[in-house]
Parts: structure tokens; sequence; C-alpha cells
């Protein structure tokens, strides 16, 4: 009996060390081997949107924060300048088709003057009708080209979303003077959130291009997956150490050294859009970036 319980001790023994020893080594793995960082963020392109004409502006359609989807007309400016000058540009270009009709019969009349049987008139009169139909013409070209301008200007009096995402710095206000070229409201790209974030220098190893990512935002439970996307380089931040960088759900990641990894859904750069330089919301963070299972890390949200 003392034998068996003299056994027993050691077994528990054993045990207990057996499992101490992978409990130390899953920790070791966890916080020095396995590629993962707190210092993180959460970021996303603001899309400044300035008028690209100027006046009063007659409506408002949004608020600051509302959920916009592209396309949605976010203000108006005062349309009545622009439709009477569209009309203007139609009168014109009615009263030069006229023009170019009269010139056009003229130059054919005296050129059958010129007919050797007939010679009515002299060369000289045909070449000047002839000339008058062309000049004729290219003003009639030049109405046209002032008339699209004018229904371009009225278009765009009507600013519209250029992204899906969330209204933000709406500063102005029904009758306030909008100019060309200064930022009125912005918008967040609900489709260009990614996530930042800076790793040790003997993590990047274990990084790979197309990895999986797994990012635990602060104050949220749910894990957003990712991708690793690829490496970027040059980066001028005072405490970098490496940097990553992720989105949501279908995201890709870029690192560098110190690296960024990027994670970006569906982000469509072929827009035609303003963009502001550097701006951008953030947000800091923590969180875990571990390959292969899938990389995971943390951030804030802003």
């Amino acid at each position: 009996m003392a034998a068996l319980r003299i056994a027993l001790r050691i077994l528990v023994t054993l045990l207990v060390v057996a499992a101490a020893g992978y409990v130390g080594w899953r920790l070791w793995d966890y916080y020095t081997l396995s590629p993962w960082t707190r210092d993180a963020r959460v970021l996303a392109n603001v899309v400044e949107l300035a008028p690209d004409v100027s006046g009063l502006i007659s409506a408002i359609n949004v608020t600051d924060n509302q959920k916009v989807q592209k396309g949605d007309v976010l203000f108006v400016i005062d349309q009545e300048r622009f439709k009477v000058a569209v009309e203007e540009a139609e009168a014109v270009v009615a009263q030069r088709t006229q023009a170019l009709r009269l010139a056009e019969d003229d130059s054919r009349r005296y050129a059958s003057l010129r007919a050797p049987s007939i010679d009515a008139v002299s060369a000289q009169t045909a070449e000047r009708a002839a000339i008058a139909a062309e000049e004729a013409r290219a003003a009639l070209q030049e109405s046209e080209a002032a008339l699209a301008a004018a229904q371009i200007d009225l278009t765009r009096s009507e600013v519209r979303a250029p992204a899906n995402g969330f209204v933000t710095n709406l500063t102005a206000s029904v009758g306030d003077y909008a100019t060309v070229g200064r930022s009125v409201i912005s918008v967040v790209d609900a489709d260009s959130f990614w996530v930042d974030a800076y790793f040790e220098e003997t993590q990047l190893a274990s990084i790979r291009e197309g990895d999986p990512a797994q990012i635990k935002l602060m104050g949220y439970s749910q894990i957003v997956q990712g991708t690793v996307a690829g490496t970027a380089r040059g980066i001028n931040v005072s405490n970098a150490r490496r940097r990553a960088r992720a989105r949501d759900g279908q995201s890709h990641f870029h690192l560098g050294a110190p690296c960024a990894a990027r994670a970006g859904a569906h982000q469509d750069r072929s827009r035609a859009r303003r963009r502001s330089p550097g701006r951008r919301y953030d947000g800091d963070g923590a969180g875990r970036f571990r390959p292969k299972p899938p990389v995971s890390f943390g951030a804030a949200m802003f």
C-alpha cells in the first residue's frame, strides 16, 4: 500500500511537471515566437468633397455621421443660374444651326453658278461663300461645346457621394456660399478600412504573403478575418518596429521592414474622386498576429 502511494505521488508529480512544461512551452510560443502585436490601428480613407461649381447651397440631404451609398445626393447648389445658362447655350446652338444651313445653301448656290456652262460669279465670290460655310460650322461646334459645359455645370451642382461610407465633418448649412475647391463635407470610405500593426524583426520570418490573419478589436468580441497581402517599405515612424495592415472579412495585409501589413476589402482604386492627402480615421489598438494557424492581431476601432 505504501509503495502504491509513493508511485501515485511520483505519477502525479510527473503529470504536473509535464503539464507545466507544456503550458510554459505554449506561452513561450504564443508570446515570443508567434507573430502577434498589440501595436495596431484601424484606418480608413477619408474623401473630402468640394464642389466643382460655386454658388449658394440650396439643400443639404444628409446629416453628420449618416451612412450613405455611392451616388446619393449629399447637397445641392442653387441651380437657377445653371438652368438659365443651359437654356442660353441651347438658343445659341439653334441660332448657329440655322446660320450654318444658310451658309451651306449659299456655298452650294455660288458653286453651281461657277459651272463652266454658266460662269455667273467670280471664283473669289464662290470661295468666300465656301469659307463662310466652314466658319458657320466651326461656330456651331463652339456653341455645342458651350452647351455641354453648361450641362456639366448643372449636373455638378448636385454633389453626390463618391463611395459607400459615412458622412463626417459636415460644416455647411443651407444658404452658405460654396466655393470651387473648398471642402464642404467629408465621407469615410466604408470599403477602405484596414489595420496597421507593428512587429518585431524576429517575427517577420513567420509571416508570408497570403497567410490568413485574425484581428481582435478592443471592446469587441468578434474576430475579424484577413489575409496577408504584401510587404511595405520605407515607413517613417518614430517608434516603428514592424507594421501590418488589415481590414474586414475579405481582407489583405501588407508587411514591411519596418513593415506595414495591410488588409483591404474590395478597395476600388479606379474611382475618380478627390482624396485629402494624409487624411484618414485611425485608432490605437492591441492584438495578436499569427500566421499559421491564422494570423491574428487586435486593434481598437476609432
